[in-house]
C-alpha cells in the first residue's frame, strides 16, 4: 500500500530516504534517536461479535479536524480504486465497509483481524482455492438499503479491471489470484462478458481461485473487497467523486486535494459493525497544509488545536513537543519502507545504480523534509521491513548505505562516467515548501557525489505521473520513487508490488523472468516455508540486480490535541486510530 504524501517521494523521488547513519553534514539528531520499527502484531478473531466494546472515557459530540501536511490525500473516494495509507485508513475506518477489518484488541492493544460484513473470517477448501464469506444481514447503504451479497459480489467483481482501477490493489492480488486472472478483464474492459469467479447462494458469497490464496481473509479487509451499487450507479470516475456510505460517516463534500468533510450516516448500526464508532458528529480533513503552520497551531493549544490533530511534525519541533505533549505526541510504528527507484530500462549499470545509494545526503534531506533522523526515519538494507517474518539482514554492496561522495564517484568512473556527466531526471511536489527545500539539498548533494540532477517542478501528485506509462513528463524520467507499507504481515505484500513485471508500483521498471518465476513458485510452497522464502529472495533481488534502493524504514508522528480523546495510531496501516477517537466533552 502505498503512501499518498507526494513529500514522501518526490524531491529527488523519494525524499525520506535515509539508507545510511549519516548525512553530508555533521550530527543533528535530537535528543531521542531510539528507533521503534517493528512488525505489528497482528492476531485473527473471527468470533468478534458487535458492536464494538465502547472506549473507556468516550463521549458523543464535536468535530474532529484532521490536518495532512504536505499530504494530497485521494483523487478518489471509489472503494474499488483505493490503496493508499491516507485513503484506505480514512475511508475503511469511517465510509467504506468490507469483508473483514481490522479492530484494536483491548487487552494487547494491537491490532486484530475481525469480521466486518462478513460473519466471520471466511472458510476455505483443502488448498485455499475456494473460499466462502457468509454476508450479515443487518448492514446497510446510507439511503437505508440493505446490503446484498449481489452488491459486495459486484465490488469484488470490479477489482478485477486494472484498465479502469490502474492503481488499485485489484491490480496485485484480484488479478494474480482469482479466477481467470489475466485473461478475464473486468466488467468495463470486458463489457458483457461474464465471469465465473465470484458466486453467490443466498447470503453466502463464494470466490474462486486461480491458485492457492492463504491469505484471503487478510485481502478481505480492503475496501475492494467490499460492496459497490450495482450497475450505472457504480459507474467510474463519477463514482468516486459522490460514493455511497455503509461506514459510521457519509461524505457531505469532498474537494480533492483540498478538503473531505464526513458527516454521521444515521442509517449505520453500531448493532451491525464489530469494530468501529460513532463518536464525533463531523470530522474534516484537511489535505495538503504547511507542515510549519500546522505545526504552530498543534503547539499552541488554543481552540482550533484542542480538536484537531496531525498527521506529521516537523523535525525543528521534534524536542520540544516530545517534552511538552506527552501521550498526545504518538510516536507510531510502521512496516514501511522508501525508495529510490532508478529506471532499469535506462540506468542499466548496477554500480550507476549503487553510486546514487551513495550519493543520497540522507540526514541533511530528512531534516530539510522535516524529519527525525533516528525517529521517523531508520536506516533501511532491504525491501522487506524490520521484523517481518522471514527478513534476511544483508547488505547489497556489504555495507550500510551512507551519504559518500567519494564512493559514489569511485562507482561511476568504473561505470566510464566522469563527474557531472551522468544525469538524473526526476519530478518534485512544489506546492510543498519542504519539497521543494528537500529537492535544493538533493541537488546540491548528489552534484559533490558526481551527478547532475535535473528536478521537474509538478502540482500534480507524482504517482499520477509515475504510475501513467503515457504521461510526457514520465517518459523523460529516469529515477522514480515510491513509498510502501505491507498490505499485510507478508512478504508477499512487499516484494511482488514492487518487482513483479508489470506491477502497478514497479516504478523502476525492473523485469527479470527468473525472479518473476520465483515469486510465483514461492505462492504455491507449503506455508511454513513461504516466509524465509521471501525473505531469501529479497536478498537475490538487492545483491543480485538492486533494482530498487530501500532508503528508510519509516515510523510516524501524529499530534493530537487536548481535547482529542483515546489518542493512538493503528499500527497496522500506519496513521491515525480514527476508528476509536473522540472529542472529550
Amino acid at each position: 500500500m502505498r503512501r499518498s504524501k507526494p513529500l514522501a517521494v518526490v524531491a529527488g523521488a523519494a525524499l525520506f530516504a535515509l539508507a545510511a547513519c549519516g548525512g553530508s553534514g555533521g550530527s543533528s539528531n535530537p535528543s531521542s534517536s531510539k528507533s521503534y520499527t517493528k512488525a505489528p502484531e497482528v492476531g485473527k478473531d473471527a468470533s468478534r461479535q458487535a458492536p464494538a466494546a465502547d472506549v473507556e472515557g468516550a463521549t458523543a459530540g464535536g468535530t474532529i479536524t484532521v490536518y495532512l501536511p504536505g499530504d494530497p490525500g485521494p483523487d478518489s473516494m471509489d472503494p474499488t480504486d483505493g490503496w493508499s495509507v491516507t485513503g484506505n485508513s480514512i475511508q475503511q475506518a469511517l465510509t467504506s465497509r468490507s469483508l473483514t477489518q481490522y479492530a484494536r484488541d483491548p487487552k494487547t492493544g494491537e491490532m486484530t483481524l475481525v469480521p466486518d460484513l462478513a460473519t466471520d473470517l471466511g472458510s476455505h477448501n483443502d488448498d485455499y482455492t475456494e473460499w466462502t464469506f457468509t454476508l450479515r444481514d443487518d448492514a446497510k447503504w446510507e439511503d437505508g438499503s440493505p446490503i446484498t451479497p449481489e452488491e459486495v459480489a459486484w465490488g469484488i467483481q470490479r477489482s478485477m479491471d486494472s484498465d479502469t482501477f490502474p492503481a488499485g490493489p485489484g491490480t496485485e492480488y484480484s488479478q494474480t489470484y482469482f479466477l481467470d486472472a489475466g485473461k478475464y478483464k473486468g466488467p468495463y474492459t470486458d463489457k458483457g462478458k461474464k465471469w465465473d469467479g465470484v458466486s453467490v447462494s443466498g447470503n453466502d458469497i463464494t470466490i474462486k481461485m486461480a491458485k492457492p490464496f492463504p491469505d484471503m481473509d487478510y485481502w478481505g479487509a480492503f475496501m475492494a473487497m467490499g460492496p459497490s451499487p450495482l450497475g450505472k450507479a457504480s459507474q467510474p470516475p463519477d463514482y468516486g467523486q459522490h460514493i455511497m456510505s455503509n461506514g459510521p460517516y457519509k461524505v457531505e463534500s469532498f474537494r480533492p486535494n483540498e478538503e473531505l468533510v464526513l458527516v454521521k450516516n444515521d442509517q449505520w448500526d453500531p448493532n451491525s459493525d464489530p469494530a468501529r464508532h460513532q463518536y464525533a458528529d463531523k470530522w474534516v480533513f484537511k489535505f495538503n497544509q504547511d507542515q510549519a503552520k500546522v505545526d504552530q497551531i498543534m503547539l499552541s493549544d488554543n481552540t482550533e488545536s484542542q480538536t484537531s490533530l496531525s498527521t506529521a511534525l516537523g523535525s525543528n519541533n521534534y524536542d520540544r513537543a516530545n517534552t511538552e505533549l506527552g501521550d498526545r505526541l504518538v510516536q507510531q510504528s510502521a512496516q514501511c519502507t522508501s525508495f529510490l527507484s532508478p529506471d532499469y530500462t535506462k540506468i542499466t549499470d548496477i554500480n550507476v545504480r549503487k553510486a546514487i545509494a551513495y550519493a543520497y545526503p540522507y540526514e541533511d534531506m530528512w531534516l530539510a523534509t522535516g524529519e527525525v533522523p533516528g525517529v521517523t526515519r531508520v536506516p533501511a538494507n532491504s525491501i522487506m521491513p524490520p521484523g517481518m517474518a522471514g527478513k534476511h539482514e544483508y547488505f547489497a554492496d556489504g555495507e550500510q548505505f551512507k551519504y559518500d561522495p567519494e564512493k559514489s564517484k569511485e562507482l561511476l568512473k568504473q561505470a566510464g562516467y566522469e563527474p557531472g556527466e551522468f544525469k538524473l531526471t526526476m519530478v518534485y511536489y512544489e506546492p510543498d515548501p519542504l519539497a521543494v527545500a528537500g529537492q535544493k539539498v538533493l541537488v546540491k548533494g548528489m552534484a559533490e557525489a558526481g551527478f547532475t540532477v535535473k528536478g521537474i517542478p509538478v502540482q500534480d501528485s507524482p504517482y499520477n505521473i509515475w504510475l501513467n506509462p503515457d504521461d510526457k513528463i514520465n517518459k523523460t524520467l529516469n529515477l522514480r520513487g515510491v513509498n510502501w507499507c505491507s498490505d499485510w504481515p507478508s512478504g508477499l505484500t512487499m516484494l511482488p508490488p514492487l518487482v513483479r513485471t508489470g506491477a502497478a508500483y514497479n516504478t523502476e521498471q525492473f523485469s527479470e523472468k527468473s525472479i518473476d518465476d520465483e515469486m510465483a513458485a514461492i505462492t504455491t510452497k507449503p506455508l511454513d516455508q513461504q516466509a524465509d522464502a521471501w525473505g531469501a529472495l529479497d536478498e537475490e533481488i538487492g545483491t543480485k540486480y538492486f533494482p530498487i534502493i530501500p532508503t528508510a524504514f519509516r515510523n510516524e508522528l501524529f499530534v493530537y490535541g487536548s481535547k482529542i480523546g483515546n489518542p493512538v495510531g493503528d499500527g497496522e496501516i500506519a496513521a491515525p486510530d480514527y476508528k476509536d477517537l473522540f472529542v472529550m466533552q
